[in-house]
Protein backbone atom coordinates (compact mmCIF):
# COMPACT_ATOMS: atom_id res chain seq x y z
CA UNK A 1 0.00 0.00 0.00
CA UNK A 2 0.72 3.22 -0.93
CA UNK A 3 -0.09 6.52 1.56
CA UNK A 4 -0.26 9.81 0.63
CA UNK A 5 -0.20 12.11 4.08
CA UNK A 6 -1.33 15.72 3.51
CA UNK A 7 1.50 15.61 0.15
CA UNK A 8 2.02 19.39 -0.78
CA UNK A 9 4.15 19.51 -4.23
CA UNK A 10 4.86 22.79 -6.14
CA UNK A 11 7.49 24.38 -8.68
CA UNK A 12 8.46 27.65 -9.01
CA UNK A 13 9.51 29.26 -12.23
CA UNK A 14 10.06 32.60 -13.43
CA UNK A 15 8.26 33.82 -11.42
CA UNK A 16 5.02 31.53 -11.15
CA UNK A 17 4.01 28.98 -8.84
CA UNK A 18 2.79 25.57 -10.39
CA UNK A 19 0.85 23.21 -7.56
CA UNK A 20 1.04 19.43 -8.44
CA UNK A 21 -0.84 18.05 -5.38
CA UNK A 22 -2.22 20.67 -2.92
CA UNK A 23 -2.05 18.79 0.52
CA UNK A 24 -3.73 15.57 -0.75
CA UNK A 25 -4.15 12.67 1.55
CA UNK A 26 -5.42 9.27 -0.54
CA UNK A 27 -4.56 5.59 -0.05
CA UNK A 28 -3.18 3.10 -2.74
CA UNK A 29 -4.84 0.00 -1.31
CA UNK A 30 -2.98 -3.49 -2.68
CA UNK A 31 -5.07 -5.86 -4.72
CA UNK A 32 -6.18 -3.14 -6.40
CA UNK A 33 -4.22 -0.78 -10.08
CA UNK A 34 -4.81 2.40 -10.66
CA UNK A 35 -5.12 4.20 -13.80
CA UNK A 36 -4.29 8.17 -13.86
CA UNK A 37 -5.71 10.52 -16.20
CA UNK A 38 -4.85 14.64 -16.52
CA UNK A 39 -4.92 17.12 -19.13
CA UNK A 40 -0.71 18.04 -20.32
CA UNK A 41 1.23 19.91 -17.70
CA UNK A 42 -1.30 18.65 -14.61
CA UNK A 43 1.62 17.12 -13.28
CA UNK A 44 0.96 13.34 -13.33
CA UNK A 45 4.81 12.53 -14.39
CA UNK A 46 6.14 14.17 -11.05
CA UNK A 47 3.38 12.60 -9.07
CA UNK A 48 5.43 9.17 -10.35
CA UNK A 49 8.29 10.71 -8.87
CA UNK A 50 6.65 11.06 -5.73
CA UNK A 51 5.12 7.62 -5.75
CA UNK A 52 8.98 6.24 -6.70
CA UNK A 53 10.44 8.38 -4.66
CA UNK A 54 13.06 10.39 -6.75
CA UNK A 55 11.37 13.34 -5.78
CA UNK A 56 9.75 14.70 -2.40
CA UNK A 57 7.23 16.80 -1.39
CA UNK A 58 7.57 20.19 -0.44
CA UNK A 59 5.47 18.67 2.70
CA UNK A 60 3.73 16.05 3.88
CA UNK A 61 4.83 12.53 3.51
CA UNK A 62 4.67 9.52 0.88
CA UNK A 63 4.56 6.29 3.26
CA UNK A 64 5.28 2.87 1.29
CA UNK A 65 4.09 -0.70 2.67
CA UNK A 66 5.55 -2.02 -0.53
CA UNK A 67 8.32 -2.73 -2.75
CA UNK A 68 7.81 -0.44 -5.10
CA UNK A 69 9.55 -0.15 -8.68
CA UNK A 70 10.67 2.97 -10.57
CA UNK A 71 8.47 4.32 -13.47
CA UNK A 72 8.97 0.86 -15.72
CA UNK A 73 11.50 2.26 -18.45
CA UNK A 74 13.23 4.84 -16.72
CA UNK A 75 17.11 4.84 -17.49
CA UNK A 76 17.64 8.78 -15.32
CA UNK A 77 18.73 6.38 -12.27
CA UNK A 78 21.61 4.63 -13.86
CA UNK A 79 25.39 6.02 -13.63
CA UNK A 80 26.72 6.83 -16.76
CA UNK A 81 29.83 6.19 -16.22
CA UNK A 82 29.32 2.42 -14.74
CA UNK A 83 29.12 -0.09 -17.54
CA UNK A 84 25.30 -1.94 -18.06
CA UNK A 85 26.57 -4.97 -15.79
CA UNK A 86 27.64 -2.70 -13.19
CA UNK A 87 24.34 -0.91 -13.32
CA UNK A 88 22.35 -4.04 -13.07
CA UNK A 89 24.65 -5.80 -10.12
CA UNK A 90 24.24 -2.26 -8.54
CA UNK A 91 20.57 -1.83 -8.65
CA UNK A 92 20.15 -5.94 -7.73
CA UNK A 93 22.23 -5.61 -4.24
CA UNK A 94 20.07 -2.29 -3.14
CA UNK A 95 16.80 -4.07 -3.86
CA UNK A 96 18.13 -7.49 -2.17
CA UNK A 97 18.10 -9.81 -4.88
CA UNK A 98 20.35 -12.62 -6.37
CA UNK A 99 22.75 -10.48 -8.21
CA UNK A 100 23.66 -13.68 -10.95
CA UNK A 101 20.19 -13.94 -11.44
CA UNK A 102 19.09 -10.82 -12.16
CA UNK A 103 22.52 -10.18 -14.42
CA UNK A 104 21.62 -13.22 -16.38
CA UNK A 105 17.90 -12.06 -17.00
CA UNK A 106 18.96 -8.80 -18.08
CA UNK A 107 21.48 -9.78 -19.98
CA UNK A 108 19.43 -11.89 -22.13
CA UNK A 109 16.31 -9.95 -22.07
CA UNK A 110 17.95 -6.47 -23.00
CA UNK A 111 19.97 -8.46 -26.18
CA UNK A 112 22.35 -5.82 -25.82
CA UNK A 113 25.35 -7.91 -26.02
CA UNK A 114 29.13 -6.40 -25.39
CA UNK A 115 27.30 -3.23 -24.59
CA UNK A 116 26.80 -5.40 -20.90
CA UNK A 117 30.24 -4.00 -20.55
CA UNK A 118 30.62 -0.65 -21.68
CA UNK A 119 30.25 3.14 -19.80
CA UNK A 120 25.86 3.45 -20.01
CA UNK A 121 26.77 7.45 -21.02
CA UNK A 122 27.77 5.30 -24.84
CA UNK A 123 24.57 3.80 -24.85
CA UNK A 124 21.81 5.12 -27.92
CA UNK A 125 18.28 5.99 -26.09
CA UNK A 126 17.11 2.23 -27.41
CA UNK A 127 19.46 0.09 -25.93
CA UNK A 128 19.33 2.39 -22.72
CA UNK A 129 15.82 1.48 -22.30
CA UNK A 130 15.94 -2.22 -23.27
CA UNK A 131 18.25 -2.61 -20.19
CA UNK A 132 16.34 -0.29 -17.96
CA UNK A 133 13.64 -2.09 -18.89
CA UNK A 134 14.85 -5.44 -18.38
CA UNK A 135 16.04 -4.20 -14.80
CA UNK A 136 12.64 -3.48 -14.40
CA UNK A 137 11.42 -7.02 -14.78
CA UNK A 138 14.58 -8.51 -12.97
CA UNK A 139 12.87 -7.17 -9.84
CA UNK A 140 10.72 -8.54 -7.59
CA UNK A 141 8.05 -5.33 -7.48
CA UNK A 142 4.77 -5.55 -5.68
CA UNK A 143 4.08 -2.30 -7.41
CA UNK A 144 4.50 -1.13 -11.13
CA UNK A 145 4.68 2.35 -11.80
CA UNK A 146 4.21 2.73 -15.62
CA UNK A 147 4.36 6.20 -17.22
CA UNK A 148 3.27 6.12 -20.67
CA UNK A 149 5.39 3.13 -21.56
CA UNK A 150 4.94 -0.61 -21.55
CA UNK A 151 7.14 -1.60 -24.44
CA UNK A 152 10.56 -0.50 -26.30
CA UNK A 153 12.41 -1.37 -29.81
CA UNK A 154 11.02 -3.04 -32.23
CA UNK A 155 8.01 -5.32 -33.04
CA UNK A 156 9.64 -8.77 -31.89
CA UNK A 157 11.29 -7.27 -28.98
CA UNK A 158 7.85 -5.38 -27.66
CA UNK A 159 6.26 -8.56 -28.08
CA UNK A 160 8.80 -10.16 -25.50
CA UNK A 161 8.03 -6.56 -23.00
CA UNK A 162 4.63 -7.98 -23.45
CA UNK A 163 4.66 -11.53 -22.15
CA UNK A 164 7.26 -10.46 -19.49
CA UNK A 165 5.02 -7.63 -17.98
CA UNK A 166 1.71 -10.39 -18.45
CA UNK A 167 3.78 -12.59 -15.71
CA UNK A 168 4.57 -10.07 -13.87
CA UNK A 169 1.27 -8.23 -13.77
CA UNK A 170 -0.59 -11.58 -12.49
CA UNK A 171 1.12 -11.16 -8.79
CA UNK A 172 1.88 -7.29 -8.84
CA UNK A 173 -0.17 -4.27 -8.75
CA UNK A 174 -0.34 -1.30 -11.09
CA UNK A 175 -0.53 2.60 -10.93
CA UNK A 176 -0.28 3.88 -14.77
CA UNK A 177 -0.64 7.00 -16.34
CA UNK A 178 -1.05 7.25 -20.17
CA UNK A 179 -3.35 9.53 -22.10
CA UNK A 180 -4.96 6.12 -23.86
CA UNK A 181 -8.19 5.53 -21.99
CA UNK A 182 -8.22 1.88 -23.66
CA UNK A 183 -4.86 1.16 -22.29
CA UNK A 184 -6.03 1.90 -18.58
CA UNK A 185 -9.39 0.08 -18.69
CA UNK A 186 -7.23 -2.69 -19.99
CA UNK A 187 -4.60 -2.48 -17.17
CA UNK A 188 -6.46 -0.70 -14.19
CA UNK A 189 -9.77 -1.13 -12.35
CA UNK A 190 -9.96 2.00 -10.61
CA UNK A 191 -9.23 5.30 -11.84
CA UNK A 192 -8.03 8.52 -10.91
CA UNK A 193 -7.81 12.29 -12.26
CA UNK A 194 -5.22 14.66 -11.22
CA UNK A 195 -6.57 18.62 -11.86
CA UNK A 196 -5.46 21.51 -10.29
CA UNK A 197 -3.07 19.84 -7.44
CA UNK A 198 -6.21 17.12 -6.66
CA UNK A 199 -6.36 13.90 -7.32
CA UNK A 200 -9.89 12.62 -7.63
CA UNK A 201 -10.68 8.96 -7.39
CA UNK A 202 -13.16 6.83 -8.51
CA UNK A 203 -14.23 3.52 -8.34
CA UNK A 204 -13.75 2.36 -12.20
CA UNK A 205 -11.62 3.95 -14.82
CA UNK A 206 -14.60 4.72 -16.52
CA UNK A 207 -15.96 7.39 -14.95
CA UNK A 208 -12.11 8.89 -14.34
CA UNK A 209 -11.88 8.97 -18.20
CA UNK A 210 -15.36 10.92 -18.50
CA UNK A 211 -13.87 13.55 -15.69
CA UNK A 212 -10.99 13.58 -18.16
CA UNK A 213 -13.12 14.09 -21.34
CA UNK A 214 -14.55 17.24 -19.40
CA UNK A 215 -11.39 18.79 -18.75
CA UNK A 216 -10.52 18.82 -22.28
CA UNK A 217 -13.43 20.08 -23.78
Amino acid sequence: MIRLDQVFKYYRTHGHTKVILDHVSMEFRSGNSYGILGINGAGKSTMMKLLAGTEMPNSGRVRRDARISWPLGFAGGLHGKMTGRENVQFVARVYGQNVRRVVDFVEDFAEIGAYMDVPFQHYSSGMGQRLAFGLSMAVDFEVFLIDEVTAVGDARFQRRCHEEFEKRRARSDIIMVSHAPTTLMEYCNRGIVLANGKLHMFSNVEDAVELYKQLND
